[in-house]
């Protein structure tokens, strides 16, 4: 299940769900701590960031324990950050937000490094101090190789070093991550599909443009073979692939496409979490009875429907 506001979780923590597989962190910067991670360090209260997601953070993990909850590491863009208090003094203007300052590329800049390991600080925090140990992280929006090791080697720096019971998963969201995967391999447990972004950047086509949001559409064949190639890179070298997209609860072909290509999980949206789960309990039960009779293996090594 894909959750924001952390106050949702003792609400949402009893359905169907095997967990959270996308927490997102921004949530709790503009509901609870308001301020940019910047300006609370030059005026001397870091504490306030480590001390507040790290109880956003434990509220989650407490409502779903033991079910492992995923968190994302930030991901504003530089335009949102500018909207926290005292964003403005150490935000830059971007014409392509989107495609700007984002994700892992502020985790070891020097302008953003001592706020990301406060992010680090308060994962250590709810995973030590509090026990909670179901906590595991993503990075997102991360280009090439070169950052996904600074960026692992600082979160091992501050403590956060992958282990058997601490998981790095990189979102899957940038044609880079597709193609490279065979190298990204070497620093993370597994992969979560972004398809939002994923699609656009394939399709070089901005879905929040009307005039070609029509072009938009995660079930192009581009995407799907991406989607799949990543799924067989992955599974060779042992790592898991999951999907936080809503496209499996919006669209049916694309959830058997996706289990049929072997995906290990699917996050969707707290409403459409018992939709999904039996739409793939139907599909599997489907694919089971057709490896039985002998029909439907061409359908599942083809890539069109």
């Amino acid at each position: 299940m894909n959750l924001g506001d952390p106050e949702l979780a003792e609400k949402y923590a009893s359905l169907p769900c095997d967990g959270i597989g996308l927490m997102r962190e921004e949530f709790i910067w503009t509901t609870y701590i308001h301020e940019h991670p910047l300006y609370l360090i030059k005026t001397g209260h870091p504490e306030k960031v480590v001390n507040q997601l790290a109880e956003g953070i434990r509220q989650v993990c407490q409502a779903m324990a033991p079910r492992p909850v995923t968190l994302r590491f930030s991901d504003f863009k530089s335009s949102e950050y500018r909207d926290l208090k005292g964003g403005d003094e150490f935000e830059p203007y971007e014409p392509s937000a989107l495609l700007g300052w984002r994700g892992a590329s502020r985790y070891y800049d020097p302008k953003y490094i001592e706020a990301f390991k406060l992010e680090c600080q308060a994962v250590r925090k709810v995973r030590e101090e509090f026990g909670l140990k179901n906590l595991n992280v993503m990075i997102p929006f991360c280009r090439n190789i070169d950052e996904a090791r600074k960026v692992t080697g600082i979160m091992a720096e501050q403590g956060l070093a992958r282990g058997k019971d601490f998981k790095v998963w990189l979102m899957a969201e940038i044609p880079s991550n597709i193609i490279l995967a065979d190298q990204f391999n070497e620093f993370v447990d597994g992969y979560s599909i972004g398809s939002n972004d994923l699609t656009m950047l394939i399709l070089g086509c901005d879905r929040d443009n009307d005039t070609v949001s029509h072009i938009y559409d995660e079930r192009n064949l581009a995407v799907r073979r991406a989607v799949r190639h990543l799924i067989e890179v992955a599974h060779k070298a042992g790592k898991t692939v999951s999907i936080c997209g809503q496209a499996p609860s919006v669209y049916p072909e694309f959830c058997e496409f996706l289990i049929k290509s072997g995906i290990d999980s699917m996050s969707v949206n707290p409403d459409t979490v018992k939709f999904t789960k039996k739409l793939a309990a139907h599909i599997e039960q489907r694919i089971l009875l057709d490896s039985l009779t002998g029909r439907g293996r061409q359908e599942a090594e083809d890539l069109d429907w």
